[in-house]
Order: structure tokens, then C-alpha cells, then sequence
């Protein structure tokens, strides 16, 4: 989406559309998808229950979105920081809990 310089967009601001590679797209595409389909539908009984539900992070796994940076050879997806940061953009974009546990998991636990 090749947007005019001189025109302002204001739901990408800093044209990074532009400058993120297909790769990026398609881990940011399924991240948002998840979060949408797994994630939001829970989130509201969860905050009113004051409970976590433990199995999302085993989907959030499966789905490939712990682990990021982590080499190929080691179990993760060998990606870099800015498609981290585009996932934990989508998670958090739903809830800023889970999103917080997805960076505590991804660098404090994977990189102690």
C-alpha cells in the first residue's frame, strides 16, 4: 500500500506498511487473527473472574507467537525484533495482560 508522503494516515502514521517485508505481514496477520479469534472472545470473562487462563499460552505457542526471536534450531521462529514487536502490537491491541505475560515468557524466560 504505496501511500502518498505528503498525505497523513492516520491509522499508519509512519507508513511502516510500507517498509515491513511479506514475512512481517504474515506473522502480524495471524498474530492479529488469533488474538481476534482465541484471545478476545475470553478476555472479558477472564478480567471480570479475575482469573488467567493458562491454556491460551499453550495456543499462543501452537500458534507460533512465543518464541519469536528464538533460532529455528532451538524451537522458535527465527524472526526479528520488529516482527516480535508487531505480534505483541496484535496481543496487546486485546489485552495488555496477556501481552505482557507473551514478553516476560518471550525475553526474561527465553533469555535469562
Amino acid at each position: 500500500m504505496a501511500a502518498d508522503k505528503n498525505a497523513f494516515v492516520w491509522n499508519d502514521p509512519f507508513l511502516i506498511e510500507d517498509q515491513l517485508s511479506e514475512d512481517e505481514r504474515m506473522v502480524r496477520d495471524g498474530a492479529a487473527a488469533f488474538a481476534a479469534d482465541k484471545l478476545a472472545p475470553r478476555i472479558e470473562e477472564a478480567y471480570a473472574e479475575e482469573k488467567t487462563d493458562p491454556s491460551i499460552f499453550r495456543e499462543m505457542g501452537e500458534a507460533g507467537l512465543l518464541g519469536i526471536t528464538i533460532p529455528e534450531e532451538y524451537g522458535g521462529l527465527g524472526a526479528g525484533y520488529v516482527t516480535y514487536g508487531l505480534v505483541a502490537r496484535e496481543v496487546e491491541r486485546i489485552d495488555s495482560g496477556y501481552r505482557s505475560m507473551m514478553s516476560v515468557q518471550s525475553s526474561l524466560v527465553m533469555y535469562p
